[in-house]
């Protein structure tokens, strides 16, 4: 039989062994030592000045003074005098001095539950698995500043893979946000947990959105979408220089502009207004003022429009003649055959034989399309 026990080192009363209560006494104030063990800290390097009796240290690997060669040993604070002792695997103590409950791996001593690095997983009122290492049962999860700011951040690996908050009915995903396979932000949603909408998403370098929620074209009118604003009109773009492409709008609602040809209104649906106010010269210009030769102006008045149409417009020539007998004033205005840059032979009648030969003026409208 041998002389101490295999963990603790507890010597064994011996048959013919005289003074058995030495021996005894040995063994209990080892178990004292040992048992719910508490040590004043760990990795120590100089021993106190005053120890007490059963103080208990850790030592480290190059400790001094009395404590020499003893690396790693548990020194021991017993009848004015140290000694050592050999932990084994397994072996726990608290540090008085860490307030931490450690475990002897063989190697170094560790904290007893792991810390709180490096867990496996944790589970709060439910159980975690390899994949939902994090499980939490309850029904509100809190997470709080510490006297400024808070975030939640989720990091994933590469490009192509997923890190995102994905909603689910009774485990059944319906919604998801964040980076789904790429890194442009997106909101998809699912009727099912199987087939998957792409709502929403923000490119990462522009910025901008897309989706299925936004307009996917000028012409996109799908009911519940969001207009884009290069796709609508607001105070921003509503008036501009009008522009087209295939028919439809490609530039502002409302296009005004003016030069010595007169003054015009675009629209964006390809109409036209060109208007202007030409002096057409004396009234009794050409004619004698029987009904056969009434007064009128010259021939040769042209308007060339102010901005071109597409195709000869509809003109209209409403002449005015300032003269202090009203019925001098009665006249008529005619045009010669538009085109869609000009209007040729731009003329005042007098349908009077009075010969004042005030000017005229003609009030010139042309209506069409520029597209």
């Amino acid at each position: 039989m041998p002389d101490s026990s295999p963990i603790l080192a507890l010597p064994y009363l011996q048959a013919a062994q005289a003074q058995k209560h030495v021996t005894h006494n040995e063994a209990l104030q080892r178990l004292d030592l040992l048992v719910q063990m508490r040590v004043a800290g760990f990795a120590a390097e100089t021993p106190p000045d005053l120890p007490q009796e059963g103080e208990l240290h850790v030592l480290g690997a190059s400790p001094g003074g009395v404590w020499a060669g003893q690396g790693g040993k548990i020194a021991a604070f017993l009848d004015d005098g140290w000694s050592f002792l050999d932990p084994l695997p397994g072996w726990r103590a608290w540090g008085i001095a860490e307030q931490e409950l450690r475990l002897f791996d063989g190697n170094i001593w560790r904290a007893a539950s792991g810390g709180h690095d490096n867990l496996p997983g944790v589970g709060v009122n439910t159980g975690a698995d390899m994949v939902n290492r994090l499980a939490v049962s309850a029904p509100a999860t809190l997470l709080s500043h510490e006297g400024a700011g808070h975030q939640l951040k989720v990091n994933k690996a590469t490009a192509g893979d997923t890190a995102a908050l994905l909603f689910q009915s009774d485990w059944s995903g319906h919604a998801e946000i964040g980076l789904a396979g790429e890194i442009d932000f997106s909101i998809k949603v699912s009727p099912d947990g199987t087939s998957w909408t792409e709502a929403l998403r923000l490119d990462a370098t522009s910025g901008l959105a897309g989706g299925a929620a936004v307009q996917a074209a000028a012409a996109d009118i799908t009911p519940g979408r969001l207009m884009r604003a290069d796709y609508g009109y607001g105070p921003g773009n509503l008036l501009g220089a009008v522009a087209q492409s295939g028919g439809l709008p490609t530039g502002a609602v409302i296009e005004q502009g003016s030069n010595a040809g007169g003054s015009y209104t675009r629209w964006a649906d390809g109409t036209q207004i060109c208007w202007q106010v030409l002096d057409l010269g004396s009234i009794t210009g050409r004619g004698n003022g029987t009904t056969t030769q009434p007064y009128h102006t010259a021939d040769n008045n042209i308007w060339t429009f102010p901005a071109l149409f597409s195709a000869p417009p509809v003109v209209s020539n409403q002449t005015r003649v300032d003269t202090a007998i009203i019925e001098d004033r009665f006249t008529v205005g005619t045009i010669g055959t538009p085109s869609n840059s000009q209007v040729p032979a731009v003329r005042a009648m007098r349908l009077s034989d009075s010969a004042d030969a005030a000017d005229a003026l003609g009030y010139l409208t042309a209506v069409g399309r520029w597209f």
